[in-house]
Protein backbone atom coordinates (compact mmCIF):
# COMPACT_ATOMS: atom_id res chain seq x y z
CA UNK A 1 0.00 0.00 0.00
CA UNK A 2 3.04 2.29 0.64
CA UNK A 3 3.54 2.39 -3.21
CA UNK A 4 0.39 3.10 -4.02
CA UNK A 5 0.79 6.97 -5.47
CA UNK A 6 -2.88 7.71 -4.10
CA UNK A 7 -2.10 6.18 -0.60
CA UNK A 8 0.69 8.80 -0.87
CA UNK A 9 -1.48 11.17 -2.42
CA UNK A 10 -4.08 10.56 0.48
CA UNK A 11 -1.04 10.54 3.47
CA UNK A 12 0.49 13.89 2.21
CA UNK A 13 -2.81 16.33 2.10
CA UNK A 14 -3.65 14.85 5.45
CA UNK A 15 0.17 15.84 6.69
CA UNK A 16 -0.69 19.38 4.88
CA UNK A 17 -4.21 19.57 6.92
CA UNK A 18 -2.37 18.68 10.30
CA UNK A 19 0.15 21.49 9.38
CA UNK A 20 -2.16 23.75 8.32
CA UNK A 21 -4.76 23.06 11.60
CA UNK A 22 -1.20 23.70 13.22
CA UNK A 23 -0.26 26.79 12.01
CA UNK A 24 -3.89 28.17 13.20
CA UNK A 25 -3.47 26.79 16.34
CA UNK A 26 -0.31 28.69 16.93
CA UNK A 27 -2.07 31.99 15.48
CA UNK A 28 -4.77 31.52 17.76
CA UNK A 29 -2.50 31.19 20.94
CA UNK A 30 -0.04 34.01 19.58
CA UNK A 31 -3.15 36.47 19.33
CA UNK A 32 -2.46 39.90 18.89
CA UNK A 33 -1.61 41.46 15.19
CA UNK A 34 -0.57 38.61 13.60
CA UNK A 35 -3.63 36.65 14.51
CA UNK A 36 -5.91 38.91 13.08
CA UNK A 37 -4.15 39.11 9.79
CA UNK A 38 -3.79 35.13 9.35
CA UNK A 39 -6.52 33.04 11.48
CA UNK A 40 -8.88 33.33 8.76
CA UNK A 41 -6.77 32.80 5.83
CA UNK A 42 -5.36 29.56 7.93
CA UNK A 43 -8.51 28.27 8.55
CA UNK A 44 -9.74 28.81 4.48
CA UNK A 45 -6.64 26.78 3.59
CA UNK A 46 -7.45 23.94 6.61
CA UNK A 47 -10.84 23.61 4.87
CA UNK A 48 -10.02 23.63 1.44
CA UNK A 49 -7.04 20.81 2.32
CA UNK A 50 -9.72 18.75 4.32
CA UNK A 51 -11.82 18.79 1.37
CA UNK A 52 -9.42 17.65 -0.66
CA UNK A 53 -8.02 15.01 1.55
CA UNK A 54 -11.79 13.66 1.83
CA UNK A 55 -12.45 13.50 -1.70
CA UNK A 56 -9.24 12.05 -2.32
CA UNK A 57 -9.71 8.92 -0.05
CA UNK A 58 -13.18 8.48 -1.16
CA UNK A 59 -11.92 8.04 -4.04
CA UNK A 60 -9.10 5.61 -2.81
CA UNK A 61 -11.52 3.45 -1.25
CA UNK A 62 -14.02 3.42 -4.19
CA UNK A 63 -11.34 1.98 -6.39
CA UNK A 64 -9.78 -0.61 -4.00
CA UNK A 65 -13.56 -1.32 -3.40
CA UNK A 66 -13.61 -2.38 -7.16
CA UNK A 67 -15.70 -0.24 -8.22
Amino acid sequence: MRDDPLFLAVAGVMLVVVLILLFGIGSFAKGGEFNKKYANKAMRWRIIAQFVAVVLIVIFVLIRRGG
